[in-house]
């Protein structure tokens, strides 16, 4: 078990503002927030000086807080510290940690949020120039103190709170611009603009927090979520936020999707959307499957969406897929993709693969390029923690291993929206349908309509029940096809409904024809996963 660092000495005084202790842990810290008033505070000597008030910090629920303790490569360390962000699809938490670095010494980390789940940061010096934050573009190769990089994300992004002991003065006046790169050696470096003309230099690895011994987190029913439950602002029904982080909530009654990156009390930015499939794994169902060579942990299904990709032509093929939004307290998040060519899970991660022309190395494992496509968000349900908007689209690479690793995937996934551009990668692995049905305890009468690989006459054996599931599902990839894109096929098949009726057997074969000239193209989308908004994000 963890144990808290000893601090060698620990200065105690009366906040300057309301009189309530400040404690300082480390020389490490010189800045403090109080408590119970919020004012900032420096430490100068034996006296406290307030130079500025903090807004309070948006409870996200993270199971992390001041005085959380835990080991990381052989060091102690205590949460002493957070600071909180927020930019254009929500906000993210870097939390100050003291290590224990050798006999009366501490050094300062950061554990940052970073796409669901965590990452270890130091700050270290810049050795050589950066560009200005204006001349980053995601995807571009950078060299920072001489090695090399890949630029993953440019985020504007504002400090909006702090808590507890912190290295530097919290900048809360003023926005800035934060840079993350990711490194085939999987590590996630940030470039913190804040000072455009000195920029501040970090370096990371992904963490999960069950790898770090964590002691003193928050329980997971010690905070009430009564501060977090929302009335829609469509139809007026009570939204129940159950997430950490949480930025956006899908109406449990009328469908609406809510912006609550905000917070209680912020804008409620909403818009509606046409009725999607109800999802085949019921929200809120528990799983218990192994992700990414764990153990098998129960994972809760907390979101659904439906995606299409959108064709650059009427010529060109098209696909579509569904993916859940997986939950565990410590892990994080990962996510369970349903396409037209079988079932995978993926899951982002911290760093880069290596390019080798139209190929990618990732962990020693080559991945053949597969297609290039844009999808976009057709319907969703539940929470997530990224904003979503309408229609929202990303550009999309997927990858298949090769060799004795076939079934393993990568997934490259562009995003931009206000502020933020970023590219994220996940990866993941092919997963039977038996594989879904056993982990999530689904009934064998979905048996049927898991099986993505399965053709009519393969039904044979199977219940007329099976069979009906069967042409049902294939009855809704005709409908989700036609929600999807531009609807060119049915603009064309207008004057033939207008003749004969919507649902004449003549309007159907016609919106058949234009479907069976397009094709399909099996794989597309197969191994998506989800932006969350950078690195640290």
């Amino acid at each position: 078990m963890a144990t808290s660092p000893t601090p060698q000495r620990v200065y105690r005084a009366a906040c300057p503002n309301c009189g309530a202790p400040v404690e300082f842990r480390s020389a490490a810290a010189p800045f403090a927030v109080c408590s119970f008033c919020r004012s900032t505070v420096v430490r100068a000597g034996d006296q406290l000086r307030k130079i500025g008030e903090s807004a309070e910090v948006f409870d996200d629920h993270t199971p992390l807080q001041l005085g959380s303790a835990g080991k990381h490569q052989g060091a102690n360390f205590t949460i002493v510290g957070r600071l909180q962000y927020r930019y254009g699809d929500g906000t993210w938490n870097e939390w100050h940690a003291l290590f224990e670095s050798g006999p009366e010494l501490q050094k300062s980390g950061w554990l940052s949020d970073d796409n669901g789940r965590y990452v270890v940061a130091f700050d270290a010096p810049l050795q050589t120039p950066v560009p200005p934050a204006e001349n980053l573009q995601p995807g571009a190769p950078l060299t920072v103190n001489g090695e090399s990089w890949s630029v993953a994300s440019v985020v504007a992004a504002k400090l909006i709170a702090a808590q507890g002991e912190l290295p530097r003065r919290p900048n809360l006046e003023k926005g800035f611009v934060v840079a993350d790169l990711r490194s085939s050696r999987g590590e996630v470096g940030t470039l913190d603009y804040t000072e455009p003309a000195r920029p501040m230099w970090s370096v990371g690895r992904s963490v999960a927090l069950s790898d770090l011994a964590l002691t003193g987190l928050s329980e997971a029913g010690e905070k009430t979520l009564s501060g977090r439950t929302l009335q829609c602002p469509s139809c007026g029904a009570a939204l129940e936020v159950k997430l950490e982080t949480t930025q956006s909530i899908v109406c449990h009654q009328c469908k609406s999707v809510v912006d609550v990156s905000q917070g209680v009390g912020g804008d409620l930015a909403h818009y509606a959307q046409d009725n999607g499939q109800e999802p085949q794994i019921p929200l809120g169902t528990v799983g218990t499957i192994a992700l990414g060579g764990k153990a098998a942990l129960p994972w809760q299904v907390v979101g659904y969406v439906e995606r299409c990709e959108i064709p650059e032509s009427s010529e060109d093929e098209q696909t579509f897929w569904r993916e859940y939004l997986l939950y565990h307290r410590i892990e994080g998040f990962a996510f369970i993709v349903d396409a037209e060519d079988g079932w995978s899970w993926a899951i982002p991660i911290t760093g880069a693969p290596q390019s080798f022309g139209d190929s990618v190395k990732h962990e020693g494992v080559l991945y053949k390029k597969l297609y290039d496509y844009t999808g976009q968000v057709t319907y969703v349900l539940g929470e997530f923690y990224w904003r979503l908007t309408r229609d929202q689209r990303t550009a999309n690479t997927d990858y298949a291993g090769t060799g004795s690793a076939s079934s393993k995937r990568l997934n490259r996934e562009r995003t931009e929206s206000e502020g933020t551009q970023e590219i994220v990668w996940s990866a993941g692995e092919a997963l039977s349908a038996d594989v879904i049905q056993a982990a999530f305890r689904l009934g064998d009468d979905k048996r049927a309509g898991l099986q993505r690989d399965a053709l009519p006459t393969s039904l044979g054996s199977a219940s007329k029940i099976a069979k009906i599931i069967f042409w049902g599902f294939l009855f809704f990839l005709v409908l989700i096809l036609f929600r999807c894109g531009d609807d060119h096929g049915k603009s064309d098949c207008n004057e033939v409904m207008n003749t004969f009726g919507e649902a004449s057997q003549e309007y159907q074969s016609c919106l058949n024809n234009q479907r069976s000239g397009s094709g399909y193209r099996s794989g597309g989308g197969a191994f998506g996963g989800f932006s969350s908004g950078g690195g640290h994000k």
